[in-house]
């Protein structure tokens, strides 16, 4: 008897921090070149690996062999992470030193917790859908979201921060990792949305109300509008804004805007270029009846903000972050307040279109079946 798919993909994945301890004890194997070639080779054998393990279906997702091969590189972000808390020892040192320096701060560190527990857990669960014939395309968005997100932040952060000046070849692996995150987002997007059938007099009469008779609608909207307004005063911040709030802000509230890593002023550029801007049509389809785009996009933003967020807060609070940079123990509770809502308010709106969808869906002719209703 053969084991799910999953299983398969949950205990190869477990190999990946034998590979790193072997790495680590073998002097020959811990030169910049050289890292970057073993692990060009460990991941060839573990996509040779997934090729054999599913040999026996007539068809295979070609998406199966991202979340399949990430899956592993899953278990390489959590075993730093765990090594650079003082959990275990003796997996990573060899890579710090040769391969990627950057990774041993605390954004990279929170950032390695998120791959290794949520972008895993997905992982797993979309495999287990995606061969037991389930839908999977939501849980897909909300993942490469989270994935754009973090390499987006990642990889400029590394160039422009204090570790610009020492990129080891190791460093450029990440190029696929950049590129393949939106391969995955636009296949996903070409495929048919999951919708329920929702007769065409409820979407005529739900659309029909106007946003004042729409409480939920109408606070959501206030809190993305709260989220633009806080998404373009930090942008300010990190951009040396003279004002006295930007000043009081960023020293006596969120001095890790200011850590010289990059990453936080990175991020805040980030929110104020892309997400302010996805804020503001996320308020307009809010208002707008029939904006379809709206039950992906929202599940895509939500994705990215958890991500960019967790790793954000994460990082200001943790003790590899120096001591000046951190959030100050009488600032904690606003600081994370107001960071945890930014997060927040995305998946609140996410769930809102998912499970309430007929304000967003086109309307249809009254007299059109439901499979074609559906459809739309």
């Amino acid at each position: 008897m053969r084991l799910p798919v999953e299983v398969n993909v949950f205990l190869l994945s477990l190999l990946a921090p034998g590979v790193l301890y072997s790495m680590n004890n073998f002097p020959v194997l811990q030169e910049p070149l050289p890292i970057l070639g073993m692990g060009m080779v460990v991941l060839g054998s573990v996509l040779l690996v997934l090729l054999l393990t599913v040999q026996h279906k007539k068809t295979v997702d070609p998406l199966f062999y991202v979340f399949a091969e990430f899956s592993f590189t899953c278990l390489v972000g959590l075993t730093n992470a765990l090594e650079q808390d003082g959990f275990i020892s003796g997996f990573m040192d060899f890579y710090l030193r040769m391969g990627e320096p950057h990774l041993s701060t605390a954004y990279a560190v929170m950032m390695s917790y998120w791959e290794g527990v949520v972008h895993f857990l997905l992982f797993l669960t979309i495999i287990h859908r995606m061969f037991r014939g389930k839908s999977y395309r939501s849980l897909g968005l909300l993942w490469a979201g989270s994935s754009i997100a973090h390499q987006v932040v990642l990889i400029p952060g590394v160039i422009i921060g204090k570790h610009g000046t020492n990129l080891k070849p190791a460093f450029w692996r990440n190029t696929p990792f950049f590129l393949v995150p939106f391969w995955a987002a636009s296949v996903l997007l070409s495929r048919p949305r999951e919708l329920p059938v929702v007769p065409a007099d409820k979407i005529l009469a739900d659309q029909r109300k106007s946003l004042l008779s729409r409480p939920v609608d109408l606070l959501l909207s206030v809190l993305l509008l709260g989220a633009a307004a806080f998404s373009a005063f930090r942008a300010f911040v990190v951009l040396d804004c003279p004002l006295d709030a930007c000043f009081t802000y960023v020293y006596q509230y969120e001095p890790y805007l200011k850590d010289p890593v990059g990453f936080p002023r990175l991020m805040m550029l980030v929110h104020f270029f892309y997400a302010l801007p996805l804020l503001t049509a996320l308020i307009y389809g809010l208002r707008t009846p029939g904006c379809s785009w709206m039950l992906d996009w929202t599940l895509l933003f939500a994705g990215a903000m958890a991500q960019t967020q967790w790793c954000h807060m994460g990082a200001s609070l943790h003790s590899r972050t120096s001591f000046t940079y951190r959030v100050p123990s009488d600032k904690w509770w606003p600081v994370v307040t107001l960071n945890v809502i930014l997060a927040a308010v995305p998946t609140l709106l996410a769930v809102r279109c998912r499970y309430s969808p007929a304000y967003f869906m086109k309307t249809v002719p009254k007299g059109q079946t439901s499979a074609e209703k559906k459809k739309n």
